[in-house]
């Protein structure tokens, strides 16, 4: 067990170092998109399936309530949350539609739309994030490698090149966690 163990925490820190070198210039540009839309009065959007559901929730938690220190709230919605609306748009419209009508009911030009899928295929994912670039949000995809369909989406894409999902998960974390951060400062001064 214990070697096991070592084992997946020696894959975890590999995964997140490697995206750290890699991502580290993408990273700033999505923290500057972010920034730049708050400061325009805009807002944040963010969606996923399954653990990057919890993810959307976890990003808009930090963006809404705070991160590291006191500051104003600031505008940020998980798309994931709401059972009444995630179910009548996926029985009217079909589970594929689940973000992207949520998008074209509260996505506004120069808002943020983070689509959030490890293999960077899920198809309610991809029609949101498609959905926010056609009525002008910024789009940005946190996936596995190579970004999969959302990579021909996403204006930026944070693909982590990880062997397994839970690896990918867990550099995301650090990832969105790394976001919050550098648009919390900015939004702090």
């Amino acid at each position: 067990m214990q070697e096991t163990i070592l084992k997946r925490f020696e894959e975890s820190a590999t995964a997140i170092r490697q995206a750290g070198e890699r991502l580290a210039g993408r990273i700033a540009e999505a923290a500057d998109l972010i920034i730049t839309s708050y400061r325009a009065g805009g807002g944040v959007l963010v969606f996923g399936n399954g653990g990057s559901a919890a993810d959307a929730q976890h990003i808009a938690s930090e963006l809404v309530g705070r991160f590291l220190k006191e500051r104003p709230g600031l505008k940020a919605r998980a798309l994931t949350t709401d059972a009444s609306i995630l179910t009548s748009i996926a029985n009217d419209y079909g589970f594929e539609q689940v973000f992207a009508r949520q998008l074209e009911a509260c996505g506004r030009p120069g808002d943020v739309a983070i689509g959030i899928s490890t293999s960077g295929n899920s198809p309610d994912v991809v029609a949101g994030l498609r959905a926010a670039r056609e009525l002008g949000l910024k789009t940005i995809a946190l996936t596995g490698p190579g970004g999969g369909e959302c990579a021909e989406q996403a204006e930026l894409v944070l693909d982590v090149h990880a062997a397994s999902t839970p690896r990918i998960q867990e550099a995301h974390v650090v990832i969105y966690h790394m976001l919050c951060e550098l648009v919390e400062e900015a939004m702090s001064q």
